[in-house]
């Protein structure tokens, strides 16, 4: 099973209130309008995964995201499916979408999870700029 694990970090402006997507994103800064972003400072965007990873995906193959907070032991499950229709051109970001819709920053579509439906004790420490955030693909 293709796995990757990128890290990124909290932000005091993650409220994580989106009820359709979650993504995070390379970027340093956040506005409280990026309110599906759970994670900046990532490792890596859509781009930079792996080609098997990506072909695993593009296959339409079942998905499954690990939200795991390693300083506090905590970690939630998103499942979802690829597409053919994925193209993993974002330089920036990696979006997990609800929804069917597709565009170079999305990952997984069908999801089971949005970053609305994360655990609030989750999102409450993901404020703190210190807490490490394993976001872990496996295909």
């Amino acid at each position: 099973m293709p796995r990757e694990v990128i890290i990124a970090w909290g932000h005091p402006n993650i409220t994580a209130k989106h009820p359709t997507t979650l993504e995070i994103t390379k970027d340093e800064h956040l506005t409280p309008r990026g309110d599906c972003i759970i994670g900046v400072r990532a490792s890596k965007a859509i781009s930079d995964l792996p080609q098997e990873i990506k072909g695993c995906l593009c296959g339409g193959k079942k998905a499954m995201i690990v939200l795991y907070l390693p300083d506090y032991g905590m970690r939630e499950v998103v499942t979802g499916f690829g597409s053919p229709r994925l193209t993993f051109t974002h330089p920036t970001d990696i979006v997990v979408r609800k929804s069917d819709y597709v565009c170079g920053r999305t990952l997984i579509i069908k999801a089971d999870k949005a970053a609305a439906d994360l655990s609030r004790e989750m999102v409450r420490l993901l404020k703190d700029p210190s807490t490490e955030l394993h976001f872990i693909i496996e295909v």
